[in-house]
């Protein structure tokens, strides 16, 4: 393992409620031992990502009710390409060399995994998601 790698590893903080079972798919080990540390990890980023992807689009997420501000996290992940590619590139950028070449062997789907894990970590953090102005 490179030092870059080492380094990466022993940033990520162990999640215990993520256990890998022995008959797990790659993509729910991949999931668990790789994707579900790198979003804790990443995750004050995302948040200030996110606020300023919000007040860019005129900060009309800030005035929304919470269910629309659901609505509005996920439809902002899911279609809006320029930043779900964004958040993507944080998420890529902690892997390492290893990690990076099982996820290229299945990338449609552990990116699909990605998105929906960032979205549901994006929704039960809706009380943060403030506007810096205020």
């Amino acid at each position: 393992m490179t030092t870059r790698d080492e380094g990466l590893l022993s940033l990520r903080p162990q999640i215990t409620g993520a256990t890998i079972h022995p008959q797990a798919t790659a993509e729910e080990r991949f999931q668990n031992g790789t994707l579900r540390p790198v979003l804790k990890m990443q995750n004050e980023l995302f948040i200030e990502a996110f606020i300023n992807y919000a007040t860019k689009q005129k900060g009309q997420f800030f005035a929304l009710t919470t269910d629309k501000k659901l609505t509005y996290i996920e439809n902002a992940i899911h279609k809006d390409i320029k930043f779900r590619n964004a958040l993507k590139g944080m998420i890529i950028g902690q892997f390492t060399l290893n990690e990076y070449k099982e996820y290229i062997l299945n990338s449609s789907n552990l990116n699909k995994r990605m998105m929906n894990l960032l979205i549901e970590r994006m929704k039960d953090q809706v009380q943060v998601l403030v506007n810096p102005v205020d």
